[in-house]
């Protein structure tokens, strides 16, 4: 159950209404996730989070598929069960495979067991890996 209140259009303010507005236009659709109609509670909240993710996640050095894998990585180590699923659900539609995607978290289980190892032995960083 949420701990706060999944709007509907007609229970926003103007202000998160015309931030769900620019959703809809960017993503081309009409639809509009739970975590979106969860920040409309704070106008604020939701512009702020909308204009970064924006940012973020639209044209740059890398490509829109790796964007989503990477955010997938994150949420997977941060335990957010809802970006999980959100950013495999966008990952997708960007025509990333099952094959990618399995690959993709063996490249997590990996990177967590070892991440642990050398944590719980103290590896110190190699002198050549440090920039500067």
């Amino acid at each position: 159950m949420a701990t706060m209140p999944l709007l509907a259009d007609d229970q926003m303010s103007p202000e998160a209404r015309a931030v769900i507005d620019d959703i809809r236009t960017t993503r081309k659709t009409d639809f509009i996730n739970n975590f979106w109609r969860a920040l409309a509670n704070d106008p604020a909240l939701l512009k702020r989070t909308w204009e970064s993710l924006k940012a973020v996640m639209g044209p740059g050095q890398l490509d829109p598929k790796v964007k989503e894998l990477i955010y997938i990585a994150v949420s997977v180590a941060q335990s957010c069960e809802y970006c999980i699923h959100s950013h495999t659900a966008a990952a997708r539609a960007k025509g990333v495979s099952d094959q990618e995607l399995m690959e993709l978290f063996a490249v997590i289980g990996m990177a967590a067991e070892t991440n642990r190892l050398v944590t719980a032995m103290q590896v110190p960083v190699d002198e050549i890996f440090k920039v500067g």
